[in-house]
């Protein structure tokens, strides 16, 4: 579950980039987040995450404040949540499957079991065969799959991804969609930033339309 109550979001002294957002999420919906460049909606991605606080309201993620939590707690909200974000963040000093393999090593999962779930992550995104790259040797294209896998390999229970299809040629990005709306049928709640309104047509039930702080929840894809 996911709910804001009259969340605001601005940097400094500047315009507020959100203004009281309100909106709850069940367990297992599949939303898409769409809006003009600038609109906000990374800022609302990252809020969920946890990656950045409100300036003020309130943000419940599995029935945690999470505007109320400590730094030192957020890591663990983390390991439920999956974030997909637009710069990859990938490590560059270690191989594809080192990257993938980064979430299970936190949570102490077992070597072997490890392995085998990086390698079906990697394949899942069709990357098999390039588990012994590094990430500079890929395309742009690629390093964001490869993002993709190392943020499904822990199966968490909330997947929020922004703009995941930018850099991907349209069967491409329809074979990634696909794949979240596979973790979505086993229960994962999942929210998608995206401009790409012939993907939204195909997927969307549910949409967030941002527009310079003005929010509005529409059923199906926004108009």
């Amino acid at each position: 579950m996911i709910e804001f109550q009259h969340v605001f979001k601005s940097y400094g002294r500047g315009r507020n980039i959100l203004s009281d957002i309100n909106f709850r999420v069940d367990p297992g919906e599949f939303i898409f987040v769409s809006g003009p460049s600038g609109a906000g909606k990374s800022t609302l991605l990252k809020l969920i995450g946890g990656l950045e606080p409100p300036s003020r309201g309130s943000i419940a993620v599995n029935n945690q404040r999470i505007d109320k939590m400590p730094s030192r707690a957020r890591p663990y909200l983390r390991r439920a949540v999956g974030i997909i974000l637009q710069d990859t963040h990938l490590l560059f000093d270690r191989n594809a499957i080192e990257n993938v393999l980064l979430p299970l090593k936190v949570i102490g999962l077992e070597n072997s079991l490890a392995y085998t779930r990086a390698r079906a992550a990697i394949e899942k995104v069709g990357l098999s065969g390039k588990e012994d790259m590094n990430p500079v040797e890929l395309s742009g294209g690629e390093q964001q799959r490869l993002a993709i896998a190392r943020a499904i390999v822990n199966r968490p229970a909330i997947l929020i991804v922004d703009e995941p299809t930018a850099n991907l040629d349209q069967e491409t990005a329809r074979r990634i969609m696909d794949v979240f709306k596979d973790f979505n049928r086993v229960g994962v709640t999942t929210l998608i930033a995206s401009h790409d309104r012939r993907l939204m047509a195909s997927y969307a039930s549910r949409t967030f339309l941002i527009d310079h702080g003005r929010f509005n929840d529409v059923k199906g894809v926004a108009a």
